[in-house]
């Protein structure tokens, strides 16, 4: 009798879509109806209002199901799915994904080693990613914490000109955490 699909005007919309339930989809019996121009046409019957939708040639979308009663519009659902994919990709075009990239020192670092982790996170933060830099204290280095909080201090020191610090050194279990962000140059 129905079919997977229901086919309105040019339209063929999934009764598998669940974030808005439209036309044959809708359960309720009375809604509270807002027309396509965004005025409100009182409560109605399902019925009614698939009718009212139907006239306009257009799709009856529940936009609120959870009030009392549910509040459904008289919209072109195809147009309303297309301008929120296009705002989402808007979206993600203009978002910025910041990665974390750990760089691992000891508390017993050579200078060349120190020298090479430096260099890493220098590139690092000159591409806009944050820098976090980990001391791991092995066996009894653990009792001289201050050098490894020297090793990340001068780290940062040596890393001021591309990076801001934005957490100071921190113990965590037998490892001490320095987190640096990049410098943000607005041309």
């Amino acid at each position: 009798m129905y079919s997977r699909y229901t086919t309105r005007r040019w339209l063929t919309i999934s009764r598998d879509n669940r974030d808005k339930f439209v036309n044959e989809g809708i359960r309720s019996r009375e809604l509270r109806i807002i027309d396509h121009n965004g005025d409100q046409l009182g409560i109605k019957t399902r019925n009614e209002a698939l009718e009212i939708a139907a006239r306009a040639n257009l799709d009856l979308v529940l936009v609120a199901p959870n009030a009392k009663p549910p509040v459904a519009r008289i919209m072109d659902y195809g147009k309303f799915k297309f301008e929120q994919q296009k705002k989402e990709r808007e979206a993600r075009k203009n978002q910025k994904v910041i990665n974390i990239k750990e760089v691992r020192l000891s508390p017993s670092i050579d200078e060349h080693d120190f020298q090479t982790k430096l260099r890493n996170a220098i590139k690092f933060l000159e591409h806009g990613d944050k820098v976090k830099a980990s001391i791991r204290f092995r066996g009894r280095a653990i009792t001289h914490k201050e050098i490894g909080q020297r090793v990340l201090e001068r780290f940062a020191e040596e890393c001021k000109e591309v990076g801001t610090v934005e957490q100071r050194p921190k113990m965590e279990g037998r490892s001490m955490f320095l987190q640096m962000a990049p410098i943000n140059e607005k041309k």
